[in-house]
């Protein structure tokens, strides 16, 4: 994990200094993080899920093409440990198994809270170690004031913030006067988690609250609600209620915020995914507008930017693109060198494929190189899950069963290409050792006309239609 963030905090501050990376210090290894804003980190606060279980909270995250989410104390750990909760005073056996659940799910552990800590030193320990084994960065709580020199302390110690939290008035810290008045003088460990819809429901304006708040913001609990000033008024898909979003987010990015919303969607209890699907959209659009960090939609909701050779052979409800039979479907612009993420979900024995670099689509498979998709290990030489087909076998197959998802990161510069399947780097090509057609550098024969050395650098991306029912969703792509 620190290698991760290490390698991740690289990546981001070369970006941010316009730094350009070179070639052979692209993350080619992992699966890379696709927020919009390059800089902000959008997150789930499990209690928007909290009629479910915390794996199912993880699932609903990874499903909404999030990498990061917020955890809260006595959540229902797992449908397998009914009675466990998700704590910080859980066994070790029982993290490793929210560990082991994270990472398969692409899922970043990143705040922790609302969580009390207490003035006893033992007590705040057992929270702070529970932080630091997670990998947690942020603890959200609402301390008493007589504890903050304490938590202060521990914060320098574990090197892990506490951001504090403002429930509805007459809460602690409802006024962001009382956050202001506790953490004066207190290091840059300790600062607020502005809950922009609570300030709401208390007659707080979140512009002015943020305001207020400049420089000691840490997180924010992201809402925006249907009325303003009452207690009784509910979430609603962001952009559609009274809290001004756009000013809000223009607000944070003039302050240079640099953080984590997370998404705390309290309505529709049972089925708030859609409403929250239309959040992240909105979110992703308005930030990434201000200050992109590249990533973008390979699709368009509507399709409407999609090559579809037969009509009505794809359709994309509710993020999951489906196939319907009877068509490849392609990017109508075409990518050089490019980092493209996906997930995708296959059925027994199902079989498709990731085109890259198309350069004709009327010949796809004599100018676009194909990475695999098979649903099991016997595609034949170079013909398994994860290859170049017919070029090149690799070096693992990580994938998983029939009905579970797997995770594509692929990434193309100049002649080399990388493909990384469920955490595991699978393919490392160099497309210059293809030196002749039919012939790859083993001595093996190949189907293709065009040496690869020669295919096109830049081209349309596919996904093939094989016969077999495949859904593909979370598709992204940033060009390099």
């Amino acid at each position: 994990m620190k290698q991760f963030r290490l390698a991740m905090f690289c990546l981001t501050m070369c970006s941010f200094l316009g730094i350009a990376s070179a070639d052979d210090k692209l993350p080619v290894d992992f699966h890379p993080t696709i927020d919009a804003y390059n800089g902000w980190r959008l997150s789930v606060q499990a209690y928007s899920f909290n009629r479910f279980t915390f794996f199912e909270a993880i699932d609903k995250a990874a499903s909404l093409g999030l990498d990061w989410i917020e955890a809260y104390p006595d959540q229902k750990l797992s449908l397998n440990h009914p009675e466990a909760q998700m704590i910080h005073t859980m066994p070790a056996s029982l993290r490793q198994e929210v560990k082991d659940k994270l990472k398969d799910a692409g899922i970043r552990l990143v705040n922790y809270g609302v969580v009390d800590l207490p003035n006893d030193e033992q007590k705040c320990r057992e929270v702070f170690d529970f932080a630091k084994d997670m990998g947690i960065e942020t603890i959200v709580s609402e301390p008493e004031e007589s504890t903050l020199e304490l938590v202060d302390r521990l914060c320098q110690e574990y090197k892990i913030q506490v951001a504090i939290h403002n429930h509805p008035q007459p809460s602690r810290y409802w006024n962001p006067d009382k956050v202001l008045a506790a953490i004066k003088g207190r290091s840059k460990w300790i600062g607020a988690d502005a809950d922009v819809g609570h300030w709401m429901r208390s007659g707080i304006q979140p512009l002015a609250g943020l305001q207020k708040l400049k420089g000691r913001i840490i997180s924010l609990h992201f809402k925006d609600l249907n009325e303003f000033g009452k207690k009784e008024a509910h979430d609603v898909v962001w952009g559609t209620g009274v809290g001004n979003v756009p000013a809000i987010l223009k607000e944070l990015h003039q302050q240079k915020f640099q953080g984590v919303f997370s998404i705390e969607y309290e309505h529709n209890w049972e089925n708030s995914l859609p409403e929250i699907r239309q959040c992240v959209a909105y979110f992703n659009r308005q930030a990434g507008a201000l200050n992109p960090s590249g990533w973008q939609d390979l699709f368009a909701n509507d399709l409407s930017d999609a090559v579809i050779m037969v009509p009505n052979t794809w359709s994309f409800p509710e993020g999951v693109l489906t196939r319907l039979g009877g068509s490849y479907i392609y990017t109508q612009k075409e990518y050089g060198d490019f980092i493209l993420d996906l997930e995708y979900k296959l059925t027994p024995n199902a079989n498709s494929g990731v085109f890259i670099r198309i350069g004709d689509l009327k010949n796809v498979v004599d100018t676009g190189i194909e990475v695999q998709i098979h649903e099991t290990s016997d595609g034949g030489a170079r013909g398994q899950n994860g290859a170049i087909y017919d070029c090149l076998s690799p070096k693992s197959m990580p994938g998983k069963k029939a009905g579970e998802w797997n995770h594509y990161t692929i990434t193309c510069k100049a002649n080399k290409i990388y493909v990384v399947l469920n955490g595991e780097q699978i393919i490392d090509m160099d497309l210059n050792q293809w030196t002749e057609a039919h012939k790859n550098p083993d001595g093996t024969r190949n189907k293709f006309n065009t040496a690869y050395k020669d295919m096109p650098r830049s081209g349309h991306i596919g996904l093939q239609d094989h016969g077999q029912p495949i859904w593909f969703r979370n598709l992204k792509i940033k060009s390099l």
